[in-house]
């Protein structure tokens, strides 16, 4: 039988090239504290996690410099487009984190913002460490061999 998807659960903005520069060794769900006006604006899809990053700040895990765009029917009620957001995560995991980015070149990445199941918005943050350019050029390669196995596979089938 078919699973539907739920209506709830969708993405709403990825980080494309976070996968491209870094080279992402765990990844961990976070929860977002945002505003009533920001989860507005989510739903209408205007945001771009493209150019943030995460840190751990005075034992709290911060999101910095996303964009979601000013929702127009808030009114003055509305937010800044590029604060600081609280991500939540459980004291284990933000110690963690927190070992993580203490080692030599070792970074908190956002990869994927979405609504889950129930609605909620989560961010799906990657301990990554970032490639030298000799690491995207071999992924790249590997990349471009794949797809022309696959053209060679299909021409011969």
């Amino acid at each position: 039988m078919k699973k539907h998807s739920d209506p709830n659960s969708k993405l709403i903005a990825e980080n494309r090239q976070a996968r491209y520069h870094y080279a992402v060794e765990d990844t961990l769900e976070a929860g977002i504290m945002l505003y009533g006006s920001e989860v507005k604006s989510l739903r209408t899809g205007q945001t771009n996690i493209a150019e943030s990053y995460a840190s751990v700040e005075d034992g709290e895990l911060w999101l910095i410099n996303s964009y979601i765009a000013a929702y127009m029917q808030a009114g003055h009620f509305g937010h800044e487009e590029r604060r600081k957001r609280k991500l939540l995560v459980s004291k284990r995991e933000l110690s963690r984190l927190w070992n993580a980015t203490q080692r030599e070149g070792m970074t908190i990445v956002p990869l994927k913002m979405y609504f889950n199941d129930k609605g909620i918005a989560k961010l799906l943050v990657g301990i990554a460490k970032g490639k030298k350019q000799a690491d995207k050029r071999e992924t790249e390669a590997k990349r471009d061999w794949n797809r022309q196995k696959q053209r060679l596979l299909k021409q011969n089938q």
